[in-house]
């Protein structure tokens, strides 16, 4: 059976792991890269980081938070269950720095996701790695044994202190660089509003710093132009040249206007999936009245 999930877990509220059975990807993905799937034939196409490979198991793992029909659809399935369609690797990977040096990576919610690659690469790459995580609250945080593993040091920050140090992650950001740490690059992935606001932070410092992006997506080849960015005043596509751009150069507000876009239409189309008929519900009865006649 191809694409089966094989594993799945619940990470937080609405927030699923899965391992998938996808030889091809987990032997030629790297860090950085992503898949496209489709729960079914009336799906539509969504990326998810590849969080994680086994190439010997010949498996990826997917994390997915539930706030559309999609991610719905693809939460509800189960060990076993297969997903219809599964592309990649797509996208570059991460650019991993020559020598040895500091890399700061910086995640927040989902994107606990992206920086787990992230961080194994660059210390399988002999690189010092400290890692900053955080969450609005305790229970939202994702991924924090998988990351730690792969860090040399791993700092918690949650909005309302109840895990980890009370704060943003641009307050252990600045932390850092206040204590005389020296950061040779920063890797940053999360809400756009987070990733906009650490690349701020690190500017002043001269940190240099990659954004993994996060735009709408369809095809994942270039083509459809769904995925375009702005970065340094040029049109880029984030499927085929990133996701991962200069921070210091991209244009966060536009990326952040372009994402709400559709937020009326998506609303909509999950308030349909969940709206369940009243003729389909009396039809129901009236075939399981019928079939209860003809049992008798």
């Amino acid at each position: 059976m191809a694409n089966k999930i094989v594993a799945a877990r619940l990470l937080a509220d609405k927030t699923m792991l899965f391992e998938i059975e996808a030889e091809h990807i987990a032997r030629r993905g790297r860090a950085g890269q992503f898949i496209i799937l489709r729960v079914h034939d009336d799906g539509e196409r969504i990326p998810l980081t590849i969080a994680h490979r086994d190439v010997v198991k010949g498996t990826i793992t997917i994390v997915a938070q539930e706030v559309g029909k999609t991610t719905r659809d693809l939460n509800a399935l189960n060990v076993g269950d297969e997903i219809l369609d599964l592309a990649g690797p797509l996208g570059k990977a991460t650019e991993i720095p020559e020598g040895r040096k500091t890399i700061l990576c910086v995640g927040g919610g989902i994107g606990n996701a992206v920086v787990w690659p992230m961080a194994t690469a660059m210390k399988e790459a002999g690189h010092k790695v400290i890692t900053i995580l955080g969450a609005r609250t305790k229970a939202l945080l994702i991924l924090e044994d998988e990351v730690k593993a792969v860090s040399d040091e791993l700092i918690i920050t949650t909005d309302d202190g109840s895990y980890g140090r009370e704060g943003l992650v641009t307050d252990a950001i600045e932390s850092l660089v206040a204590d005389g740490v020296h950061i040779d690059e920063c890797v940053c992935i999360g809400p756009v509003i987070m990733m906009k606001f650490v690349c701020k932070t690190t500017e002043p410092h001269g940190i240099k710093t990659l954004a993994s992006l996060n735009p709408i997506m369809v095809d994942g080849t270039g083509m459809c132009g769904a995925c375009r960015v702005t970065v340094d005043g040029k049109t880029r596509f984030a499927c085929v040249e990133g996701p991962e751009f200069d921070g210091h150069k991209t244009d966060f507000d536009e990326l952040m206007q372009r994402l709400s876009y559709y937020k009326p239409e998506e609303a909509r189309s999950l308030e349909r999936a969940n709206h369940v008929c009243r003729i389909d519900e009396a039809a129901d009865a009236l075939i399981a009245e019928n079939h209860a006649k003809q049992d008798q």
